[in-house]
């Protein structure tokens, strides 16, 4: 440092001081000639502490021994030795710094070795920063391990260069054949092209790979993973690929689960909705042939069949009857085979056939059997027995054009399905006798024909309400009596059934035998009142319009108990309703009114139950407006037939309305009598 002028020699001397690295001077005996600070503190000393000593009066022995050594290693003409790494020699607080020494000589102006130097540098925060980092990538490792992930490197062209001993343990490739694309031929070959487009798509766009595709394993079997990878950039240039595979395949697994779980679920729900709704159809089937109509069209929109057949057990109980079909049969075709609906009603469970050989092996290579598999386009069946109080009654079966799997969960809706077929189809043929019973009793309660009177023409229209079995209490009645006239009656007794039949019947023979004896229409319903009184029930309510009417003179003698106004059209003016004050329904007391009023050759009475004007659309006061306009329309020949009268008049009033109660009517025509030519 004597070469050193005294602005360097000042400049030196701070750096020396203010250096955060420790410094010494060594003669060639090894005694401390100078000493800065950083390096007494290092040491535990002063810096006057230090000089002109040797190291084992400053250190320990150890530390002075491996001063000393080193020292004598530079005399004897190394360029530079560099020490072990040592802690702090001084008080506690300094035990977090490690330094790195380094000796090297120092020459005098002659050139020769005068003595050796000493730099320490501490390298506390490249130990911490190389220990962060070493936590750092155990913690990525330990990370990747518990994600079950592998990671991979491919350069810039997407070729892998590096070598992944993680995946090749997982597909058994060997190292040759994983490296460059070699890994896609562990891709499953359904999912390789999806996945190698996908690549080469993101090396061309420099954008994220992520695919998940399955891959073989060293065992043979196949296993989900979803591969991802970044484009690594310096600047504007790709320097290589980074990628992790992750074994997903339980969460593909639960995925898949939870979808089909999920499309089970959605399956049985829209089951029940179409359960219901076939629920729903069967119940409004009154009649045999409106059952196989709704199970055909359930069959076609639930069940996807194109054709239903619905069979029944015979009289003798052995053999099946078809009783209808949905679907017509291609042309040519054969037509339906009874044998698997019989095998499913003896056995008394589901008969399924996925195609034509499995109908065989079922039927046991019957002969007609194989004959219809050879004539029909069907080639694929389910039939189910009918049972009806654990018996069954019949049979139902579906029938597909094409071959076809039903699951466990379609054949317990089919099951359920041929359930409600089976209680409608009961419930159908008990409607269908109950209504023919009801139909000859209600014939039985009516007159048989009308009576031939000269000088009038009498017709009558009577039709069941189409919803109901049971009989009505509507009745008409016409019979002469013994002074020439012709009496008349139309009443409707409310209600249904037994109880109101047999009302219907006791006021018609009531007032047959009233009106023979006191034929005024007045003393007739007077009569009526005494007898109902006496036998029937309070709420046994009855309406009736009873006319006379004389033939020779036109004149009508009429009373009316709580009825509907009769009818009058004629042949040159507007119709109209007969509006008398009606008096109380029979049973009600109150003084019976007589009316007297004449029909003109030509004209017609009609007389009429409230099921013509009345139903759930059209009030009674709106009906009976529309009944004098549809008559007002009547062509002269319907005007001039009481018959023809009748018809037209129930095809205008329930065009468009849905009947739902009985409509009675009884017409009365006054024809004109043309004078006879003369002679």
């Amino acid at each position: 440092m004597s070469g050193l002028g005294p602005s360097e020699s000042a400049l030196l001397e701070t750096i020396l001081k203010e250096a955060p690295v420790g410094f010494a001077f060594f003669d060639t005996s090894a005694r401390f000639q100078r000493v800065n600070p950083t390096l007494a503190r290092l040491y535990g000393r002063a810096e006057e502490e230090c000089i002109g000593r040797l190291p084992h009066d400053v250190l320990g022995e150890a530390a002075a021994e491996a001063h000393v050594a080193a020292v004598d290693r530079v005399l004897a003409g190394e360029p530079v030795v560099y020490g072990d790494q040592f802690p702090p020699f001084g008080p506690a607080g300094a035990q977090a710094a490690r330094w790195a020494p380094s000796w090297f000589p120092t020459h005098g102006e002659g050139g020769e070795v005068d003595g050796v130097a000493l730099i320490a540098v501490d390298l506390s925060d490249r130990l911490r920063a190389e220990g962060e980092l070493r936590r750092s990538e155990e913690r990525y490792r330990s990370l990747l391990e518990a994600t079950n992930q592998v990671v991979w490197a491919a350069d810039p062209d997407g070729a892998v260069a590096e070598d992944c001993p993680q995946w090749r343990a997982v597909t058994g490739q060997r190292r040759e054949e994983y490296l460059g694309r070699g890994w896609l031929d562990s891709v499953h070959p359904d999912d390789r092209p999806r996945v190698e487009r996908s690549w080469d798509d993101s090396i061309a766009d420099r954008t994220v790979f992520d695919e998940t595709f399955r891959v073989r394993t060293c065992s043979g079997d196949f296993r989900y993973f979803r591969s991802r990878a970044v484009p690594m950039m310096r600047g504007d240039e790709l320097s290589e690929w980074v990628g992790a595979n992750t074994d997903v395949t339980t969460q593909h697994e639960a995925d898949d689960m939870r979808q089909r779980l999920t499309q089970q679920l959605g399956e049985a729900a829209l089951r029940t909705v179409r359960l219901q709704k076939a629920t729903a159809d069967l119940a409004e089937a009154l009649t045999v042939d409106q059952v196989v109509q709704a199970m055909g069209e359930i069959g076609r929109s639930a069940v996807g069949a194109d054709r239903t057949t619905v069979a029944e057990i015979g009289g003798d109980g052995l053999r099946l009857r078809v009783i209808g079909r949905a679907g017509e049969p291609a042309a040519g075709s054969a037509p339906d085979h009874t044998g698997l609906m019989s095998l499913a009603v003896r056995e008394q469970r589901p008969c399924i056939a996925g195609g034509p050989l499995e109908l065989l092996g079922l039927l046991e290579e019957d002969e007609e059997a194989a004959a219809f598999v050879k004539a029909t386009d069907e080639r694929a069946w389910a039939a189910l027995p009918l049972l009806s109080g654990g018996q069954p009654v019949g049979a139902l079966r579906f029938a597909h054009t094409a071959p076809r799997d039903i699951s466990d969960e379609e054949k317990v809706f089919l099951e359920a399905l041929a359930g409600q077929c089976a209680l409608a189809l009961e419930r159908a043929k008990l409607f269908e006798r109950e209504h023919r019973t009801a139909e000859a009793l209600q014939a039985s309660l009516l007159p048989e024909a009308l009576p031939e009177v000269q000088g009038i023409r009498m017709r009558a229209f009577y039709r069941s309400g189409t919803q109901h079995v049971q009989v009505g209490g509507d009745w008409y009645d016409a019979f002469p009596l013994p002074d020439g006239r012709v009496a008349g009656v139309l009443g409707d007794v409310m209600g249904k059934g037994i109880k109101a039949a047999t009302g219907m019947s006791r006021v018609r023979n009531a007032l047959r035998a009233l009106a023979f004896s006191m034929p005024e229409p007045a003393d007739v319903l007077t009569g009526l009142d005494r007898m109902f009184d006496a036998t029937e029930a309070v709420d046994q309510v009855t309406t009736l319009v009873y006319f006379v009417l004389d033939p020779g003179t036109g004149q009508i003698d009429l009373s009316n108990a709580g009825h509907l106004p009769p009818l009058v059209v004629t042949e040159r003016t507007e119709p109209w309703l007969l509006e008398t004050e009606p008096d109380t329904p029979l049973g009600i007391s109150s003084e019976r009114g007589h009316h007297k009023f004449f029909v003109q050759p030509g004209n017609t009475v009609v007389l009429y139950s409230d099921g013509l004007v009345e139903n759930r659309k059209r009030s009674v006061a709106s009906g009976l407006e529309e009944l004098v306009t549809v008559a007002s329309q009547a062509p002269p020949e319907v005007v001039g037939d009481p018959q023809l009268m009748l018809q037209y008049l129930v095809e205008g009033m329930l065009a468009g309305y849905e009947q739902d109660d009985d409509v009675t009517l009884l017409a009365v025509h006054l024809p004109v009598i043309e004078a006879a030519p003369e002679q």
